[in-house]
């Protein structure tokens, strides 16, 4: 089961194909080659890269 590399949440819904949403901190994921991408949803319905503030091996799928 996946966790949210941000809060450690496991309360995560799919949304697309390799597409994820952390219903704790409301951040979205996608997966792509094991490695997980973290975005935040801005007003407007833009995403904005949260990937610089987890390492490499945090963001891995276990």
């Amino acid at each position: 089961m996946m966790k949210c590399p941000n809060c450690q949440s496991k309360d995560i819904g799919k949304i697309g194909i390799n597409q994820f949403y952390c219903w704790n901190c409301f951040i979205e994921l996608s997966v792509s080659k094991g490695t997980i991408y973290t975005h935040q949803v801005e007003e407007d319905g833009t995403l904005s890269s949260l990937d610089d503030l987890f390492d490499e091996s945090t963001r891995k799928l276990s």
